[in-house]
C-alpha cells in the first residue's frame, strides 16, 4: 500500500498526544473476539466488548488511527446522508424512527466517550453548519432542519445573512445549523479510544497485518504476516477505506476516493474573528463537498476531494489553497503548514453495510465521510449484538456482499468527476455556486 506523499506529517500527527504502546503480535493468542482494524469502528467495538467482560484482541496493520480515523477533518456530524423522512420511507415507520434515533445520537456518543474516559482530546461542540450552494439545496436544507426540529433538535434554518455571519463568507445562499455537531482532534480521539479499550482489558497489536482467516473447531484462526495467529470464537472486520482482499469481493463493494486536507499557519486573533467566529464546523451540499473548520491551534482547515490516486507533490492540494482564497479573501496567501489525505469508503447506497458472510464473521464497511460519529456508534452496536446475539441490536440490516458492477470502471468514473471538480475549483467561481 503506497504511503501518502511525505511532504510533512499531518496536523493531527503533529499535535496528538503520544500513541499507546501496541506491540506487534509475536506469539499465538486466543480471545472471545478478534477484531481486524483499529479505526473508530474496531476500537469502539473493542472498548464496549471489553467493558462487557469479553476477551478481545485487536489486530492493526499499522497503528491505531493510521487510516482515515487519523486523517479525516475531525468533524463530528450526527445523522447520515438521508433525512428522517427518507429513512422512514426506506425502512418503514417503526424501523425508520429507530434508525433515525440511532444516527441522531452518534455525536452524543463521541463526546460522551471523551468525557467519560477523560480522553486527552481537544474538542469544541459549537454545532455543524451545512451551507447550501444552489437554490434547490437551500430548499433541501430548510426541509432538513425542519424535520430534525420536529424531533426535538434545536436545529436552525439560516438565511443568507445568518449563514454569512456564522461562516464568515458570503459564498452560500443559506444553510442550517445542527447544534449536536462539533469538532475533535481525530487522531487524538482514535488514540483515546485505544487507551480506553486497553484500560478495559482489550489487547491491541499494531504492525500486525492480517493475511488469512480460516474456520476451525467452531471458531476462527486469524493469521498475521509475521506468523502469529489469534484463535477466536468470532471475528469482526472493520478496515473500511483501507480494505484489502482478506474477504473475497469486499473491497469491490465500495469506492475509496482520497479526501485531501490543508491546514494553514495559525490565524491571528483578528483574522480568526472573521472566519467561523463562533467555532462551528461546516461542510456544504455539493456532491463533492467542501468541508472546513478551525482547529484547537486556530488554524484554518480546508478539505475536499483530490486525485483518486495517491498524491505525488504539493500541487495535488493546490485547488484547496485556491478555494481558501475565494472563500475567505482575507486569508489568501496564508502559509500552508500541513497537507495530507486519507481514503473514505463510499457504498452505492451511501449507507454503512453490515455483512455476515459466515457464522461468527461480522463485517462493517462504509462511513460516507461521517465516520467519527457513525463508526463510533456502529462499534457500540456491533458489541451489543455480539454480546446478546440479538440482530435487532444492529441499526442496519445484515446484507450480502455484493460487488459494484464494473467496479474498476466506477473508480475511473469517480476519478474523472474529481478531475473536473479540481479544474473548476468545485464550483467556487461565483457566489451562487
Amino acid at each position: 500500500m503506497a504511503e501518502p506523499f511525505p511532504l510533512q506529517p499531518s496536523l493531527w500527527h503533529a499535535t496528538a498526544p503520544a500513541a499507546p504502546q501496541t506491540p506487534p503480535l509475536d506469539r499465538d493468542a486466543s480471545a472471545d473476539i478478534c477484531i481486524v482494524g483499529a479505526g473508530y469502528a474496531g476500537l469502539s467495538t473493542a472498548l464496549h466488548l471489553a467493558e462487557a467482560g469479553l476477551s478481545v484482541v485487536v489486530l492493526e496493520a499499522r497503528e491505531p488511527g493510521w487510516g482515515a480515523s487519523g486523517r479525516n477533518g475531525g468533524q463530528v456530524i450526527p445523522g447520515i446522508k438521508y433525512d428522517p423522512s427518507e429513512i422512514a420511507a426506506k425502512y418503514g415507520s417503526e424501523a425508520g424512527e429507530a434508525l433515525t434515533r440511532f444516527v441522531g445520537s452518534t455525536a452524543d456518543l463521541v463526546f460522551g466517550l471523551i468525557d467519560r474516559h477523560k480522553m486527552d482530546v481537544p474538542y469544541k461542540r459549537a454545532g455543524w453548519i451545512q451551507g447550501a450552494h444552489t437554490p434547490a439545496m437551500l430548499e433541501t436544507v430548510k426541509r432538513r432542519s425542519g424535520e430534525w426540529a420536529a424531533r426535538g433538535v434545536d436545529a436552525k434554518f439560516l438565511d443568507a445573512a445568518a449563514a454569512a455571519r456564522l461562516l464568515g463568507t458570503d459564498r452560500y445562499l443559506g444553510g442550517w445549523l445542527d447544534p449536536r455537531g462539533g469538532g475533535v482532534q481525530p487522531l487524538a480521539y482514535a488514540r483515546g479510544l485505544a487507551k480506553a479499550a486497553q484500560a478495559a482489558g482489550a489487547a491491541i497489536h499494531g504492525q500486525s497485518p492480517v493475511v488469512g482467516l480460516s474456520q476451525a473447531g467452531g471458531g476462527w484462526i486469524v493469521r498475521t504476516a509475521q506468523g502469529a495467529s489469534v484463535t477466536a470464537g468470532r471475528v469482526v472486520v472493520a478496515t473500511n477505506g483501507y480494505t484489502g482482499d482478506l474477504i473475497p469481493k469486499l473491497r469491490q463493494t465500495v469506492i475509496r476516493p482520497n479526501s485531501f486536507i490543508i491546514a494553514t499557519e495559525p490565524l491571528s486573533d483578528n483574522l480568526a474573528g472573521t472566519i467561523l467566529p463562533e467555532g462551528q464546523v461546516t461542510s456544504d451540499t455539493r456532491q463533492l463537498l467542501l468541508y472546513f473548520r478551525k482547529d484547537h491551534t486556530n488554524r484554518l482547515l480546508m478539505g475536499g476531494r483530490g486525485p483518486f490516486r495517491e498524491p505525488r507533490d504539493a500541487a495535488d492540494w493546490a485547488h484547496l489553497e485556491r478555494v481558501v482564497g475565494k472563500m475567505y479573501p482575507q486569508a489568501k496567501g496564508l502559509r500552508v503548514d500541513y497537507r495530507w489525505c486519507g481514503r473514505v469508503a463510499l457504498t452505492r447506497d451511501f449507507l454503512p453495510h453490515l455483512h455476515e458472510p459466515e457464522p461468527g464473521l461480522l463485517v462493517d464497511i462504509g462511513c460516507m465521510g461521517r465516520g467519527v460519529g457513525l463508526q463510533s456508534a456502529m462499534g457500540k452496536a456491533m458489541a451489543d449484538y455480539l454480546v446478546s446475539g440479538d440482530r435487532a441490536r444492529l441499526p442496519f440490516p445484515v446484507v450480502p456482499i455484493t460487488p459494484l458492477p464494473l467496479h474498476a470502471l466506477n473508480e475511473l468514473y469517480v476519478s474523472a468527476i474529481i478531475a473536473w471538480y479540481r479544474l473548476t475549483d468545485g464550483g467556487m467561481k461565483d457566489k451562487a455556486a
